[in-house]
């Protein structure tokens, strides 16, 4: 009865109208408050989804990494929802947790290098403003792939353009890189004979991103003649597939000279050289220029490690002749879909070989530069005889090896008089 009658005297004192709006004032502070708690639970995760899709994909950041911060915040989003009491302090607690095991799992799975993993853990941390043009799918073959900037995996090549040089392994190349299933390194990395002490790492980081279906190639001529390529390439890859490209060996020799003689004009002329006694017609295969045109001997040593299934030879001269039949065989071996064909050629008379052009519209050609199409000294038609018949008896030798004719025999008199490169 005390407390009835206490407080009947105070709602007696105190005006009904102020206590009302008193009363509702609490009610609504209360309810704001209740309300902001609410939303700061629910949208957290959302948020956090949000800002994660907007970062750009780094060399480490994985789609694998992706998959697991969506499932993380998916969860999240199911543990609010169900669990109304929770507050924003545990969502950021989780938040925090899940941050740590993402950088953590980079450190540990995903980065090759510790240098390569505080990079990714730097990239990640990127806000998401400065992202938020960026995007990307996440299907599940794609979730599965360790993903670089440009969406692929940096690999050791399963392929290789061994040699020969000055054969046109560079308009191969370049032709190769035209099929979208081809990345390949633009220079030639010499790891094999220049470079092998740097070791594998260095050389696959010189390799481009690849994508599941897509191969990784390089060209180096030099291997061709290196004695210790063979045995290196193979312990690094016993399956990879080798391509030579091959050109009559008095053309080659000729067209390297050339290319020799534009660098240093003070050199003496290809007859001093190429002979050890001009008078007792004695030829110096010790000259690289000639020697590197025994392909028998030098396909001796690279049949010593790999089987000529896994090598294929490409023909210097149907290569201008006939570039996309010579390119059918390229991807056949290669096991690519026949793409790159002839309506991604054209001849170019001035230079006199093709260059590469757009089927799908009639752009500029794009042609090799240079370095390419020299006009060749002119060569006394009685040496080019003699080194014809220098080369006969090797030609024969590598005819009978890769079983192949490549009728070099047939172009004696049209190589005396050739003049382009």
């Amino acid at each position: 009865m005390a407390f009835w009658s206490s407080t009947s005297v105070f709602t007696s004192k105190v005006p009904r109208k102020i206590l009302f709006m008193f009363t509702l004032s609490l009610s609504v502070t209360y309810l704001f408050y209740s309300l902001m708690s609410c939303y700061n639970s629910l949208q957290f995760p959302l948020q956090e989804n949000y800002a994660y899709q907007g970062r750009l994909v780094t060399e480490e950041t994985t789609f694998v990494t992706l998959r697991e911060k969506l499932y993380s915040a998916s969860q999240g989003l199911a543990e609010f929802t169900e669990a109304e009491g929770t507050t924003a302090v545990s969502a950021v607690r989780d938040h925090a947790e899940a941050e740590q095991r993402t950088v953590e799992w980079i450190r540990t799975q995903a980065a090759p290098t510790k240098s390569a993993a505080a990079a990714a853990a730097a990239a990640y941390h990127t806000t998401a403003l400065e992202r938020e043009h960026q995007e990307f799918s996440t299907t599940d073959s794609e979730l599965r792939v360790n993903c670089t900037s440009d969406y692929g995996e940096k690999k050791l090549p399963q392929a290789i353009i061994i040699g020969v040089k000055k054969g046109g392994t560079r308009a191969l190349l370049e032709a190769l890189r035209v099929h979208p299933d081809v990345r390949a390194v633009g220079n030639e990395p010499h790891f094999f004979d220049r470079n092998y002490e740097k070791g594998l790492d260095w050389y696959k980081d010189l390799m481009p991103s690849t994508l599941e279906g897509q191969i990784t190639m390089e060209k180096t001529p030099s291997y061709f003649v290196t004695n210790h390529a063979p045995k290196r390439i193979h312990t690094m890859a016993r399956d990879i597939k080798l391509i030579i490209v091959v050109r009559n060996p008095v053309t080659r020799a000729i067209s390297d000279y050339t290319q020799t003689l534009s660098k240093k004009p003070e050199i003496p002329t290809f007859e001093v050289l190429a002979f050890k006694n001009r008078t007792l017609g004695l030829i110096d295969a010790s000259w690289s220029a000639l020697r590197i045109g025994i392909y028998a001997l030098h396909l001796e040593s690279w049949m010593q490690y790999f089987p000529l299934s896994q090598m294929h030879f490409v023909s210097g001269e149907r290569l201008i002749v006939d570039p996309a039949g010579e390119m059918a065989k390229v991807q056949d071996f290669l096991g690519l879909k026949r793409i790159v064909t002839d309506k991604h050629f054209y001849f170019n008379k001035t230079k006199g070989f093709p260059c590469l052009k757009k089927p799908e519209d009639s752009s500029t050609p794009r042609c090799l530069g240079k370095s390419k199409g020299r006009t060749h000294p002119k060569i006394d038609a009685d040496l080019i005889r003699r080194l014809h018949k220098f080369y006969k008896p090797f030609n024969m030798m590598f005819y009978q090896m890769t079983g192949q004719n490549f009728e070099w025999e047939l172009e004696d008199d049209r190589e005396s008089r050739s003049s382009q490169d």
